[in-house]
């Protein structure tokens, strides 16, 4: 995809192909294939995409690493320069990058444009490694310096989701790129057009060519990547099935690896949580993004007497509007998914309180409206496996302790929520509770920079987070120095 995307509205607009990016140009897959790419708020095809296999990705490697021994010369100040020119044309160019990821996505036009915004926020970080990358030194014994410098890898590679396609791409290229190496982003092939359009962005803000590549594809691609031998770090966002196969592949090969896995959230609701906080915050939880989000809410707990609450949370699902609050499902085969959990809940004995089955949507897509479950039990999929979809499941309990045991036996660990308005039971809650996000009165508890993005227990593999700091360190390799020029007068047993 080379042109830029004029339309600013959601009448359907065909794309055309998109293409891998490879050495600074769009080439098409070297086997010829490609793939139908539908547009989920009509679905309808608006373009096509290059289905790559192990001779693309070998091709990009090629380039990369050509690319790669000139740029780690260049100091990291030099190398984050990049990345303000880069935040200068996203702002430029952010309606119609938020338009173009509603189009290949399904979002509506505000939360496109909120990705975009969280896009650029990511962007500011990696402007600021120019400064924070500096290695660390100190004087250890007389006339003894030792320094850590963070060196780049080398050739690394990324796989990225269909729900977020640039916001999760900027998770690892500031940090990848600034510290000295040459990447290969793989974006979902149900949303390939704006990785094209980054790859536009990046040769626009003076990015050597070679150093961002795009190989377009599905398992092939995912799998050539895993295992090229001259790809030394990959970092996968994704569901838990697949990111435990990714890891356990691109390890075998001695990768660094680290896969975002998904996700099981739970939000507990305390009887004396803030009634106008609560019901609107949880609402916008579980129906952002139509609930295609892995910090999306998934249970409920209901501790004690919140009825009043719960009637609010089920008055606002009511209110929201398909296609301009709420977006689309991303295709055909999710919208069966999700019936299906709420159908076996249904038969198994909960109250289908806010039914967004048979929904209709405008243009014709694919919608599920929110869906409220009521009266759930632990025994039921709907409140145990992943859904990603704008479905909540409640579960009555009687304390808390009962509430942070149902959350604590998840086998995810991604984020957790507690409504309250008291410190106490924040505290009490946020200190025993098993997820690696956290949320006091906040539904959905994304960090913001610097602070890192990332789960725990069957949420991620590998260590560290992807984003912040963390992601700083994963990208690059600490080399320590330790130097001495002179015999000192007085010596210690390292002098």
């Amino acid at each position: 995809m080379s042109k830029p995307f004029s339309t600013r509205s959601y009448a359907f607009t065909e794309q055309g192909e998109a293409l891998n990016w490879i050495g600074g140009a769009f080439v098409p897959a070297i086997g010829g294939g490609t793939l139908a790419v539908e547009n989920p708020r009509h679905a309808k095809v608006m373009g096509r995409v290059a289905m790559s296999g192990p001779a693309d990705v070998d091709a990009a490697v090629k380039a990369a690493a050509a690319a790669q021994k000139a740029w780690r010369l260049v100091p990291v100040r030099e190398r984050a320069d990049i990345f303000y020119k880069l935040k200068v044309l996203l702002q430029r160019d952010l309606e119609e990058l938020a338009w173009l990821i509603s189009h290949e996505n399904g979002k509506t036009y505000a939360e496109g444009k909120a990705s975009v915004e969280k896009t650029i926020e990511c962007v500011e970080f990696g402007c600021s490694l120019g400064n924070m990358g500096a290695g660390e030194q100190l004087d250890v014994s007389r006339g003894v310096n030792c320094r850590v410098d963070h060196e780049p890898l080398g050739v690394v590679g990324g796989i990225a989701p269909f729900n977020f396609p640039l916001m999760v791409a900027m998770w690892m290229l500031p940090q990848a790129i600034v510290g000295g190496n040459a990447f290969i982003m793989k974006p979902s092939e149900l949303v390939p057009f704006s990785s094209g359009r980054l790859a536009l962005l990046f040769k626009e803000a003076g990015l050597p060519d070679g150093l961002f590549n795009v190989i377009n594809g599905g398992a092939d691609a995912v799998n050539a990547i895993a295992d090229h031998p001259d790809i030394k770090a990959v970092a996968f966002v994704g569901s838990t099935r697949v990111g435990k196969m990714v890891y356990a592949r691109g390890s075998a090969t001695g990768k660094t690896m680290l896969c975002l896995g998904g996700a099981k959230n739970h939000l507990m609701i305390a009887p004396d949580a803030d009634r106008a906080l609560t019901a609107p915050n949880v609402v916008a939880s579980f129906t952002g993004c139509a609930g295609q989000r892995c910090m999306a809410a998934s249970v409920l707990l209901a501790v004690g007497n919140v009825d009043a609450i719960l009637t609010d949370i089920i008055a606002g699902a009511k209110k929201v509007r398909l296609g301009e609050d709420m977006g689309a499902i991303i295709n055909q085969a999710a919208m069966d998914r999700i019936n299906g959990y709420i159908n076996d809940a249904e038969k198994r004995g909960a109250k289908v309180v806010v039914d967004g089955r048979n929904a209709v949507g405008p243009d014709g897509g694919y919608w599920i409206g929110p869906t409220i479950l009521d009266h759930c039990t632990m025994d039921m999929p709907c409140t145990t496996e992943e859904i990603f979809g704008p479905v909540i499941s409640i579960v009555r309990v009687k304390t808390l302790d009962e509430a942070l045991a149902i959350e604590n036996a998840n086998p995810y660990g991604n984020a957790a929520c507690i409504y309250t308005s008291s410190g106490a039971v924040a505290n009490y809650v946020t200190s025993r509770v098993e997820a690696g996000m956290v949320g006091v009165n906040v539904g959905v508890p994304v960090p913001r920079e610097p602070f890192g993005f990332g789960g725990w227990n069957l949420s991620k593999f590998g260590a560290g987070n992807i984003t912040g700091y963390d992601g700083w360190r994963f990208w690059t390799r600490p080399r320590k120095v330790t130097t001495k020029w002179a015999v000192q007068s007085d010596t210690t047993w390292m002098g």
